[in-house]
């Protein structure tokens, strides 16, 4: 093997065991329900219209204690009530939103409501629109994390045509996806 070879090699191991040592470390504090040293503590999500919508927003998510609160405003709705869901990618790279892939479920879990006992992690129920179109969300969530298994940064975020009926599996049929943004770390 040639010494280029080795070094890559030597590189490529000390990186995976930093990861790994960083990762117990993360995963030990937020066992403890301790938020590690530099992890985010508030995040944001530019939501965009996906193709043929004018659905734009805001989303913030602030830690709160042992939850996360989620504040926003969007608009360019129909009136009623729209899946909401942090979905598995952030890429927003497709017209429709299919490139943030299905609802992030590190678990393997059924898909249910926020309050439901089992349900994935991305799984945040409806959000309301008045008659203007607009949805104010003020809620809180405690399966959502800014840090650990559950992090939502990175992560995207969607808003569907549809009510989520909070059964139907795997997705609640909430229809097509009206907005999309990705999740980002926030000062």
């Amino acid at each position: 093997m040639s010494f280029s070879k080795r070094l890559f090699a030597v590189a490529t191991l000390l990186t995976a065991a930093t990861l790994l040592v960083a990762t117990g470390a993360i995963a030990r504090q937020a066992k403890h329900g301790d938020t590690p040293k530099g992890a985010p503590t508030k995040a944001v999500c530019v939501l965009i219209p996906t193709k043929d919508s004018k659905v734009t927003g805001i989303v913030t998510f602030t830690q709160k204690g042992d939850a996360i609160e989620i504040t926003g405003e969007i608009t360019g709705l129909t009136p009623g009530n729209h899946g909401f869901h942090v979905h598995e990618f952030g890429d927003i790279s497709s017209a429709d939103g299919m490139a943030t892939g299905g609802h992030f479920n590190p678990g393997g879990d059924k898909h249910g409501g926020p309050e439901d006992k089992e349900r994935h992690v991305g799984d945040l129920g409806n959000i309301t629109a008045d008659d203007t179109g607009k949805a104010t969300l003020k809620t809180t969530d405690k399966m959502i994390r800014l840090h650990g298994m559950n992090s939502i940064i990175g992560r995207g975020l969607i808003v569907h045509a549809k009510a989520d009926d909070l059964k139907s599996q795997p997705t609640g049929d909430a229809g097509g996806r009206v907005a999309q943004g990705v999740i980002g770390a926030a000062k």
